[in-house]
Formats: structure tokens, sequence, C-alpha cells
């Protein structure tokens, strides 16, 4: 285990560089920069900003000093948010997108994964369908559209919650719902899949002629081996959903990563927009290293260093 988590970090390490690297030379081929504007700034202030932010450098001395700060955790100043860091903003948001993001990934998991094993349970019955249905729906409408239909019935017509802001527990559904609507959809598509294959092997024919009830072979055979595939989906999802979605949080009026994230690029501040997207990418390679060690809990005939089966 030890061995294969440092092989895997030092594929992270290498992943992060890449990433790194290419954020950085893509903010520098971006038009424009970080203090281009509708409204031109003369030229000596431009350029006395440029020389404090290290910005009139050669792109190699930026580049180096850059992967300085990343290593040292530093993101920089922002451009556009007076006497604020990256780290700053960072901090900020950060919370705000991950509480919204946990409660919407306990929804997703919670619901998507009791709609799949009903409707595998009952294959080709009236839950089948109805689950399917709302699996289809949830995927096809964007999060966005989910966001204005919930507001709309859930908020003015019925009144139950508050249409947008960040203030109580109550103010955290309607985002919740709508950040959670299509993972709980694919979710709850991957969990009937996979059931309907392991209810069909034959371990649990043989459970089934020892007399076990449904409800214990559904517990102890087959949700344990048909949760691999939405433990897969966990990890690239976790990351995405923990650090909030920049369009919902832009609807709801949410002071999360993704607001910070959307106005930066509004702002063309560079320094937020990398920053945000390197912490992005670190949370993901660890959702995906944490998903392949919970793999080795979950099913032991599962080898870290192999990656097969029963070996």
């Amino acid at each position: 285990m030890l061995r294969y988590i440092s092989k895997r970090l030092f594929y992270m390490l290498m992943s992060l560089f890449l990433i790194v690297t290419a954020t950085f030379f893509l903010m520098r081929a971006a038009p424009g920069g970080p203090f281009s504007s509708e409204k031109q700034i003369p030229p000596e202030i431009e350029k006395n900003l440029n020389e404090y932010y290290g910005l009139d450098r050669p792109w190699y001395v930026q580049y180096f000093d850059y992967l300085v700060s990343i290593a040292k955790w530093d993101f920089g100043p922002s451009f556009k948010y007076k006497g604020q860091t990256v780290n700053d903003l960072i901090n900020e948001g950060f919370p705000v997108s991950f509480f919204l993001g946990m409660e919407s990934l306990l929804i997703a998991v919670s619901i998507g994964v009791l709609l799949g094993i009903i409707a595998a349970l009952n294959h080709n019955k009236w839950q089948d369908y109805a689950a399917m249905v709302f699996a289809v729906l949830g995927i096809s409408v964007p999060s966005f559209i989910m966001a204005s239909i919930l507001q709309y019935f859930l908020a003015i017509k019925l009144g139950w919650f508050p249409v947008a802001r960040w203030e109580s527990l109550q103010h955290t559904v309607l985002p919740a719902l709508a950040l959670a609507a299509m993972p709980t959809a694919f979710i709850a598509r991957l969990t009937r899949s996979s059931m309907l294959e392991v209810l069909g092997n034959d371990y649990i024919r043989t459970a089934k002629a020892k007399g076990l009830s449904q409800g214990q072979i559904t517990v102890k055979h087959a949700i344990r081996n048909a949760i691999l595939p939405v433990v897969t989906y966990l990890g690239p999802l976790s990351a995405q959903i923990l650090t909030g979605s920049f369009v919902i949080e832009k609807i709801f009026g949410i002071p999360g990563l993704g607001s910070h994230f959307v106005l930066s690029i509004t702002n063309r501040d560079y320094t937020t927009i990398m920053g945000v997207t390197v912490f992005y990418s670190i949370l993901l390679l660890l959702s995906v290293l944490l998903v392949d060690i919970a793999y080795g809990f979950i099913d032991p005939r599962i080898k870290l260093a192999g990656g097969k089966k029963g070996e």
C-alpha cells in the first residue's frame, strides 16, 4: 500500500506540473492583459502596475517564479481584489463551496444509489421505468435550468425556500438540489446497470438456493459488488461538486469559490484564474487517489499494485 501511494503521489506531482505549466502559458497566450479593460488606463500607470507585479520580466523568469510560489502554496496577489491574495479568496470561498458540495454529494449518493437498487430489484416494472425516467430527465436538463425550475416552483410559487442568498441552512436546499440533480441521475443509472449484472451472477443464484432472503442477498452480496462503478465516478465528481458549480453559485448569489472564478474571468484576473484552476486540479488528483485506495477496502480481491482481481 505504501509503495503504491508513493508511486501515485509521484505521478500526481508530474500531472500537477504539466497542469501548472499549461495554465501558465495559456494565460500568457490569451489576448489582452490583466489591466486591459474598456476604460484604458494611462500607459505610465500600466507600466508601473506591470513592474509592480513582475509582468515586465521575461517569460521564463515569471514561469520559474510561479513554480516556486506554487511549491510554497502561494498563488500570488489578486489583480482585481484590492489588498487580497488568491489564497485569501480560496480560504474565503472554498468553505462555502465545500459545505454546498458535501450536501449535494450526500443527496446524490443516497438518492441515486437507492433509486438504482429499487430499479434493479424491480426490473421491467413500473418502479424501474419511473426511476429511469427520473434519471433521463436529470441528465438531460442542464443544472441552470433545474435551478430556475426549483426557484420558480419551490420558492416563488410555494414559498417553501428562499429564492437566493446564503444566510441559513434553508438557503442551501435549492442550490444543493440543483447541483445534485445530474449526479443523482447518473449514479442511479450506474447502480441499476451494475446491480443487474451482479444479480445475474452464479453466487447470487447460489445464495438464493441456500434460502437467503432478498434483503440479505441485496445487502451482503449484491450492493458491495455493484457499488464499485459508483465509487469510480465519485472521484472526479467529488472534486467537481466540492468546489461548487460556477453557474449554480452565480444563480443563487452564493459567495463560493465558483463565484470568484466567474468574476476572475470577466475581470481578467489571471492569477485568480490560474490559482483556482491549480487548486481544483489538486482536489481532482487527490480524489482519484482516495477512490483507488478505497477499492481495496470495498473489494479485498482488488490488488492495488497490479489492479487485478483474484490474485
